[in-house]
């Protein structure tokens, strides 16, 4: 197969095309033939040896965690038959998603409606998991609850406003101001311009801080936490981890986390979108090929949505 790999850590210029073996699918796998993937903080911060102290070494290596496509080969009792277009969300630690096969655990992976189109699909595992996972789980969010979501217009951010208002909570939104009507269309109900306003020294007070965009901290987001209020961030570094570990007693805690990767969030994500609560906006396509401009595009500062790898036509 033909896979988008780097050798070593850089910018984008390690990332050239190459032939790689088809992986092999295991006992508990599936075989996937990648129809398109997108592209994610966490890739090109990998690629640039930017987190080498939680993943060091091993290369080659191929870029991508987000994968849409079709079963090429799975055992006669997964829940699955050659030919059933699904998306998933890759489990191994290094990715593999940009290239024309993967593999992955059965229960990572979910069987995709017919109305879904293979590009939104690419857009949602990974982005639209650590959104699901970061409400839910860590910010313990129920119905009502009153949550601002920092970078509101953004991979994650996106999605985390809508999942927000399915589950009935106020929204409130943080971007930059020429994204206020697209996340108002979301569902938020207040719009803050980052730029003129600093929430973190707001008078009002949240039961979820969601920073989506990691430029926070809990420290400086404690003051508008409501009693009990949860701060979650997605910026997995060491103060972030420790975080973390010495808030969770307090009656205010914060958490960095890391989303993982589950089939029934996934189907849970497809189910919003199937009710018409989950719309999932494209920044850019590229082809396969051009990874390294997807990446570029994808550093430079999306404001809205994802950036999506088209590895074949539908």
């Amino acid at each position: 197969m033909q896979a988008m790999v780097y050798d070593d850590y850089g910018a984008t210029e390690v990332l050239h095309q190459t032939p790689r073996p088809i992986p092999r699918r295991l006992p508990g796998q599936v075989l996937i033939e990648v129809w398109a993937s997108s592209v994610n903080p966490i890739d090109y911060r990998l690629r640039s040896g930017e987190m080498r102290g939680f993943l060091p070494g091993g290369f080659p290596r191929i870029p991508g965690y987000d994968v849409a496509g079709t079963i090429a080969e799975c055992s006669p009792d997964a829940p699955f038959v050659v030919g059933d277009r699904v998306m998933a969300f890759l489990d191994s630690v290094r990715g593999g998603a940009c290239a024309e096969y993967a593999v992955c655990a059965v229960d990572c992976v979910a069987k995709l409606p017919d109305e879904m189109p293979i590009d939104e699909a690419a857009a949602i595992p990974l982005a639209g998991t650590t959104a699901l996972q970061s409400l839910r789980d860590h910010g313990k969010l129920s119905r009502g609850d009153r949550v601002l979501i920092n970078g509101a217009s953004g991979g994650v951010g996106m999605f985390a406003v809508q999942i927000a208002k399915a589950l009935e909570c106020h929204v409130d939104a943080v971007a930059s101001e020429d994204n206020r009507e697209f996340c108002l269309s979301l569902g938020a109900e207040r719009f803050f311009d980052y730029a003129t306003v600093d929430f973190t020294q707001s008078q009002e007070s949240w039961d979820v801080v969601f920073d989506a965009a990691g430029k926070s901290s809990y420290l400086q987001a404690r003051d508008v936490l409501a009693a009990d209020g949860r701060y979650v961030s997605t910026e997995p570094d060491v103060k972030g981890m420790l975080t973390t570990v010495l808030t969770w007693p307090l009656s205010k805690s914060g958490t960095v986390m890391l989303a993982k990767p589950k089939a029934d969030d996934l189907r849970e994500l497809i189910g919003l979108y199937q009710a018409g609560k989950l719309q999932v906006t494209i920044d850019s396509r590229f082809p396969m090929t051009q990874v390294a401009q997807a990446h570029q595009r994808a550093e430079s500062g999306v404001d809205r949505g994802k950036v999506v790898l088209l590895h074949r036509s539908e």
